[in-house]
């Protein structure tokens, strides 16, 4: 039996990652995608998923306000299933005991998935998807309010670094540079390689403290050491461990304006 999935992701990396980790199971079909709970909604009403994959985190209709949606517009017998995707892995590990299917950390992994796609067919094959939607709508609140006790810990970014999950905390950051579909993350002699692109770590890093100077660079503005004008024009920025790092002519207004050079 082929399972029938919508996608519910504003972030269109995220989305894109999922798409291709799911075109590896033969036994998914993705009906559809969202970028936002209203047109989850609305995707719902039309496509009649069997399951849902819903970031927690969106503008406007996040998850959690999805879930309650659904639960007043959806028939028992016509509910999908919900397995949640967020960037907070302690959130997760703290509200994993719902009616969801399954909790999963971005960036998801293929095991990590195919192990919620393997709860989601046994649930399908008894028909529990109505119970388990009232049952996670009972617990919403409960959820909500883990969001908001996890908000400190919105600072700390948890990698992974030789089969352990690493605690760092954004703020301490020196700089990130982009290396593939990876970020390295600086923070003195120590460097972190993590999966992810400097556009999705952007929002979670203060814009009083961090600047972006380049599609691949990002730079603590204590950690600047000197700035230098190029002989063709532009700038190049030298930080306190000694790397030269170019400034792209995009980010040229937004270094100008953080450290004040004319």
């Amino acid at each position: 039996m082929s399972v029938r999935l919508l996608i519910c992701e504003d972030e269109q990396l995220a989305t894109d990652r999922l798409l291709r980790l799911l075109a590896r199971r033969q036994d998914v079909e993705v009906v559809g995608t969202a970028r936002s709970g209203a047109e989850g909604l609305a995707a719902v009403a039309e496509l009649a998923p069997d399951a849902i994959l819903l970031d927690v985190e969106m503008p406007g209709l996040d998850g959690f306000d999805l879930v309650e949606e659904l639960s007043r517009r959806v028939s028992k017998d016509k509910a999908p299933l919900i397995i949640f995707v967020t960037a907070y892995p302690q959130f997760a590990a703290a509200a994993f005991d719902t009616g969801a299917i399954d909790f999963l950390t971005k960036p998801v992994r293929f095991g990590r998935l195919e192990v919620a796609l393997d709860r989601l067919a046994h649930e399908l094959e008894t028909r529990t998807a109505g119970e388990r939607l009232a049952q996670l709508t009972q617990q919403l609140d409960q959820l909500r309010r883990e969001r908001t006790d996890g908000a400190a810990e919105e600072d700390r970014l948890w990698v992974q670094r030789r089969g352990e999950l690493v605690s760092v905390a954004l703020s301490a950051l020196d700089r990130v540079s982009a290396e593939g579909e990876y970020i390295r993350l600086h923070r003195g002699d120590t460097q972190f390689l993590h999966r992810s692109s400097i556009t999705a770590l952007m929002p979670r890093l203060d814009p009083k403290r961090f600047v972006r100077i380049h599609r691949s660079h990002v730079v603590n503005v204590a950690h600047v050491a000197s700035i230098t004008r190029r002989p063709a024009g532009g700038y190049r920025i030298v930080t306190a461990d000694g790397a030269t790092l170019p400034v792209g002519r995009t980010y040229h207004a937004a270094v100008r304006g953080l450290v004040m050079i004319g």
